[in-house]
């Protein structure tokens, strides 16, 4: 799984990086984390607003930091 973190370092960008850093250690998910920070790849992702959470290409999250519940059933892939 490649996940990848879409911000430009704001608070809520950090906390949904740190979020999903720690709920993937905590529940041993095998996965590659990338923090993307430059705009213009943020862009091509049709994002207008961070953070946002991308999972093998796949935005799954706009504008928010999901609770640690909700994470966990996105990295698990489950709806």
């Amino acid at each position: 799984m490649h996940i990848k973190i879409l911000g430009t370092g704001c608070a809520k960008c950090n906390s949904l990086e740190r979020k999903v850093r720690d709920i993937v250690a905590q529940y041993n998910i095998d996965a590659i984390i990338t923090k993307v920070s430059d705009i213009e790849q943020i862009s091509r992702y049709g994002i207008i607003m961070t953070p946002a959470l991308v999972i093998d290409e796949v935005v799954v999250s706009i504008g928010s930091v999901p609770s640690d519940k909700q994470l966990l059933s996105m990295l698990k892939g489950e709806k």
